[in-house]
């Protein structure tokens, strides 16, 4: 694997950084109540040695076993109940909001509305399957059905505003619910951009295919660019965008080198000459510098001068 490689997947690392949830992932969880398990049978095996027992490896063997078993029964309780309480609020949301739709339909429009109980309502159910998702923690899919969940009530209230009189009671009722959603709706969307950007960038690090790497790493993209349409000016996105482009620019360079470094070998000077310019021009738009960025500049530009010298020895032929 050439530097440049290596380094476009150090850089795709530095996505998997951040806070750390509460809820453990599952393989940090069971290595956890493996070592857990692991420290009770000997802590007991030591005890019942010390106390005379025949054979205590059989019952520090049980009881570790059993200390293991409930540890992982436990997860899957806790995680049975989340994705059920999850469920049942989107179930609650959709039943809700089809209730105001049902209502609206039957009424003529200058008698549309969206009552206070309706929109409490939807309120409980967006906190609910909020909550959820928190629990659910790494769960990007649920932060995603949230944030949707907020931007299919806010289009609602918009049309609700359109029409509110300025005494209307319901009208600082809806606007304290617009804040409130909206700040879910923010919340939500950051977390599925970064749970899902991270995880397509651990995916573009981890693949041996150029073409793999490409897409996970456009898709790693793809999905800050659609959380950038709602917030382009937050902080935590433009920096993650950009360095994806970093990395994207890295790998593009790198299959470019690779492809030409092929087709040099099998005598196909022109397809290289012409990938070795693909790579110097993706790499003139990369905007970071540094000894890696030259040696790649130097790996292309000796790459480029071969090529200028197997077209001058064909001439003096």
């Amino acid at each position: 694997m050439n530097r440049n490689t290596q380094r476009s997947r150090q850089n795709s690392t530095r996505l998997q950084r951040g806070r750390i949830p509460f809820w453990l992932p599952a393989a940090n969880y069971y290595v956890l109540a493996l070592a857990i398990s692991l420290c009770t049978f000997f802590l007991l095996w030591g005890i019942l040695h010390d106390g005379g027992e025949q054979t205590p490896w059989i019952t520090s063997g049980i009881v570790a076993s059993l200390v293991l078993v409930c540890a992982v029964s436990l997860r899957e309780i806790i995680l049975r109940r989340a994705r059920n309480k999850f469920l049942a609020a989107e179930r609650q949301f959709n039943r809700s909001l089809n209730d105001v739709y049902l209502k609206n339909a039957a009424r003529p429009p200058k008698d549309e509305k969206l009552s206070l109980e309706q929109n409490a309502h939807l309120l409980r159910a967006i906190k609910k399957k909020s909550d959820a998702a928190v629990t659910l923690a790494r769960f990007a899919e649920g932060h995603r059905e949230v944030f949707e969940m907020c931007s299919e009530y806010l289009s609602l209230l918009e049309r609700e505003f359109d029409n509110i009189s300025p005494g209307s009671p319901r009208l600082p009722a809806f606007q304290s619910a617009k804040r409130s959603v909206a700040e879910f709706h923010k919340y939500h969307l950051l977390q599925w951009a970064s749970i899902k950007s991270r995880a397509l960038a651990l995916e573009a690090n981890s693949q041996r295919s150029q073409g793999e790497r490409l897409s996970a790493a456009q898709g790693a993209i793809d999905v800050l660019d659609s959380a950038l349409a709602f917030y382009p000016s937050e902080p935590a996105l433009v920096e993650s965008r950009e360095l994806l482009d970093e990395i994207l620019t890295e790998i593009k360079v790198s299959d470019r080198i690779e492809k030409a470094e092929r087709a040099e070998s099998v005598g196909d000077i022109a397809t290289a000459r012409h990938l070795y310019r693909d790579a110097l021009f993706f790499l003139g738009g990369h905007r970071a510098s540094g000894p890696d960025r030259d040696e790649i500049l130097r790996k292309i530009n000796h790459g480029l001068e071969r090529l200028a010298r197997h077209d001058d020895n064909i001439l003096d032929l």
